[in-house]
């Protein structure tokens, strides 16, 4: 099985002089997702965490709303053509009687859509299929300066980023701020997906008392995995996409981006964020 982190020569220059050291730089490798024996996704993610991965990935195109929705995850035996396994195949067999959407359409639209393309159609696709309407969650209101200790925590948290610089990480917050679990990853989707599947193998969705952090911007599909897994907030260190804050407007999640030190900017669903209305201009 792949591991996080390798070590690679590198060539380090410095004030003039050069030397020769090994480096730990993050792993990289494709992971190939079939659902029911059939070949659906490859993504490119760190080795680790690849059940939970790939069920978060289902939990964002519909097709997993539970753990019982879920019968089993395997790696797949005799991947190549020696017979071999790489451990980067894994099929996910969904219990019986669950229904699957069209997730040819579905899976084009979301690909396409993080590229600003058929904006309409994601929100649409998002809107229609999300079973956790954030909409419908109990009242949950959070503290400006509960949110600005987050990032800190994120980062506190990164074990992995410590050694390679060279991850994104995604962490679950409580209502308190507590941190409930982080996930790294070289992409920031699949942090995210790793978060999620690890809720729905524990039975834990939907997240509706929840915070998703983010180290990164806050694209359409993270907005779209936070919406699809019942989280009423999305906060990123860095900036949002525009069909990001569409989405959040349209499905009422809670979009915060810019999250540094005491500042942050408020996109959507402002009203979960305990704001002291007389400072309010503009």
């Amino acid at each position: 099985m792949g591991r996080v982190t390798e070590r690679r020569k590198v060539i380090r220059i410095r004030d003039g002089q050069v030397s020769a050291r090994p480096d730990t730089l993050v792993a990289e490798e494709p992971l190939e997702i079939r659902l029911n024996g059939k070949p659906l996704a490859i993504t490119m993610r760190t080795p680790g965490d690849d059940f939970p991965l790939a069920a978060g990935f289902l939990v964002s195109e519909g097709v997993l709303g539970s753990a019982a929705d879920l019968q089993n995850i395997v790696y797949c035996a005799g991947a190549t053509e020696d017979g071999s396994n790489t451990y980067n195949v894994v099929d996910v067999r969904t219990a019986p009687g669950v229904e699957l959407p069209d997730i040819t359409l579905e899976r084009n639209v979301y690909t396409t859509s993080s590229c600003g393309l058929c904006g309409k159609a994601s929100l649409d696709a998002v809107r229609t299929t999300a079973r956790f309407p954030i909409a419908d969650t109990p009242p949950l209101r959070l503290e400006p300066e509960l949110l600005a200790s987050l990032p800190d925590r994120l980062r506190e948290a990164q074990r992995v980023f410590d050694r390679t610089g060279g991850l994104h990480a995604a962490a679950l917050f409580d209502e308190a701020g507590r941190l409930v679990d982080i996930r790294e990853d070289v992409g920031r989707h699949n942090a995210v997906d790793k978060l999620v599947g690890r809720a729905l193998q524990n039975g834990e969705l939907p997240l509706s008392r929840s915070v998703l952090m983010v180290s990164g911007r806050a694209s359409f599909e993270l907005a779209q995995k936070a919406v699809m897994a019942g989280i009423p907030v999305l906060a990123a260190v860095s900036a949002p996409s525009s069909l990001a804050v569409d989405l959040a407007a349209e499905t009422g999640l809670t979009l915060v981006g810019f999250l540094r030190g005491n500042s942050m900017n408020v996109y959507a669903g402002e009203d979960r964020i305990a704001l002291h209305t007389s400072a309010v201009t503009g």
